[in-house]
């Protein structure tokens, strides 16, 4: 599952995310969502999230739904 919908993401979701600093190159990082810091419902890029180590990146998959 993707992570364009915010509906999909809750905290505790496991995740692969994409940090701001690995856009380029696409490295993923994996973990936990603790807050889910986009609004819109929606975002093509991924939805923006906080995970429960302190990194915030957009989610590129979801890996284990909560």
């Amino acid at each position: 599952m993707n992570g364009q919908n915010r509906k999909d993401i809750t905290a505790g979701t496991e995740v692969t995310i994409v940090l701001k600093e690995d856009q380029r190159t696409g490295k993923l990082t994996r973990g936990v969502v603790k807050d889910i810091l986009t609004n819109s419902s929606f975002h093509p890029h991924g939805i923006k999230v906080r995970l429960t180590d302190g990194q915030i990146g957009r989610v590129h998959e979801i890996l284990k739904p909560n």
